[in-house]
């Protein structure tokens, strides 16, 4: 049974420092290496998974869109098959339900095709669908065509969560909730961490924090040339009479000159169905509800450079994505675009995840892995999308590296910086 607890004596081989999927994954890992070693992780909210994890999607991601080669790729397509066999394992409910990305114009068309040379190269099963096949497979869908991707799916990562929080304890680790950190002090015998009131000791430390990922990389005393800016991701949940619109995951064709995937409508576990989301500046770390502003959040992003070079390279974009945010209507015709008969009363139930974006000093977004190391620590500042997808494979990577192994080298290397 989880709960929180005193850790008598308080030593530890390893310290992990975040209750998400990546972090309990890690945290599995170590001990699926080191069967018996003494584990902790620390949590600060009462319960794991409660942010970025628990507020995705819940797609099980195929690895269409990601560069062939690319280490993206390769983690996306073995995270899949590692969830949905811990999933199987776990008797947690996910489903194959398939991903169609539709083409409404002629430029679309165009990248669609570049799509399926990207999906040919990675591997990935796909079908082309004409016009025909498509109002056939989805009759409330209207596009020129689409590629459907039958592997994707859907599953509530919260439930991943909380499996794998139990998996760690009866193994023999402690997983720690409502344990704010600190204070972190690394020293020539290991790294001291103060949370919830406690002191707590570990040869070594690995932190996965998340949208707190930068603070804690400072904190540690680790320098560190990025920082963290929240992207608040709005979507509307469809009403009941509504979840049946759709029987696949529909996809805008995505805008390579973009980092986001365009407003979707997305089938959850649950039965429910979201429109969304969008991707807009957001002015707390952790404040889901609209509106939600975070002065301190505010300040540093504000007395942070590449802030302020982000905004101006992105300004139009941006301009876009916040007047689809204030309007409904404007928020509306981007769905209406590849579903028409959605109408003003079918956004109903607002909500937002807010995805922890990794900025450089020169306003350049990272895209990829972004690690800071020292002797005793490893902190994962960047986890690229779809982190919750890879977090396994994630974690076998995080784990080589903490343990000094090989890191991975593909198209997309790993940026490592020391502390």
């Amino acid at each position: 049974m989880l709960k929180r607890a005193m850790v008598a004596p308080n030593d530890y081989d390893y310290c992990v420092i975040g209750g998400g999927i990546v972090g309990l994954a890690t945290a599995g890992e170590l001990l699926r290496r080191e069967p018996g070693a003494r584990l902790l992780v620390l949590e600060k909210e009462d319960r794991a998974g409660l942010h970025q994890t628990g507020h995705n999607s819940g797609v099980i991601h195929a690895g269409i869109y990601y560069q062939p080669g690319s280490l993206k790729a390769r983690l996306c397509r073995e995270g899949a098959r590692a969830t949905k066999e811990f999933c199987s394992r776990n008797r947690i409910a996910f489903e194959e339900c398939g991903k169609l990305l539709i083409a409404t114009n002629d430029l679309e068309m165009e990248r669609m095709e570049a799509l399926a040379a990207r999906a040919v190269q990675n591997g990935i099963v796909f079908e082309r669908f004409d016009h025909g096949r498509l109002r056939a497979a989805e009759p409330s869908i209207t596009g020129l065509g689409a590629l459907f991707v039958p592997s994707t799916g859907i599953v509530a990562y919260g439930a991943i969560c909380a499996a794998m929080a139990v998996d760690i304890a009866e193994r023999g680790g402690q997983v720690l909730f409502q344990a704010r950190v600190t204070a972190i002090d690394e020293h020539e015998s290991g790294v001291t961490v103060k949370a919830g009131g406690e002191t707590f000791r570990a040869a070594r430390l690995v932190a996965c924090a998340g949208l707190q990922s930068d603070r804690l990389a400072l904190l540690a005393g680790l320098a560190i040339d990025h920082r963290i800016v929240p992207f608040r991701g709005e979507y509307y949940t469809l009403p009941a009479s509504r979840a049946g619109i759709v029987r696949h995951l529909i996809y805008p064709i995505p805008d390579p000159d973009l980092p986001f995937l365009g407003v979707h409508l997305t089938r959850m576990i649950d039965g429910s169905v979201t429109v969304g989301p969008n991707a807009v500046l957001g002015f707390a770390r952790e404040g889901y509800e609209k509106g939600s502003v975070d002065w301190k959040d505010m300040a540093d992003m504000a007395g942070f450079a590449g802030f302020w070079r982000v905004l101006a390279r992105n300004w139009r974009s941006g301009l876009d994505e916040f007047g689809g945010s204030l309007s409904r209507r404007r928020y509306l015709e981007k769905c209406r675009k590849y579903c028409p008969s959605l109408t003003l009363a079918d956004l109903t139930r607002p909500g937002a995840g807010i995805r922890a974006q990794a900025v450089l000093r020169d306003g350049s977004l990272v895209h990829d892995f972004l690690f800071v190391a020292s002797e005793r620590m490893l902190h994962v500042c960047n986890a690229p999308s779809p982190a919750a997808t890879s977090a396994i494979p994630i974690a076998g990577m995080i784990v080589d590296r903490l343990l000094e192994k090989p890191v991975m080298r593909e198209t997309e290397e790993p940026i490592l910086k020391p502390g």
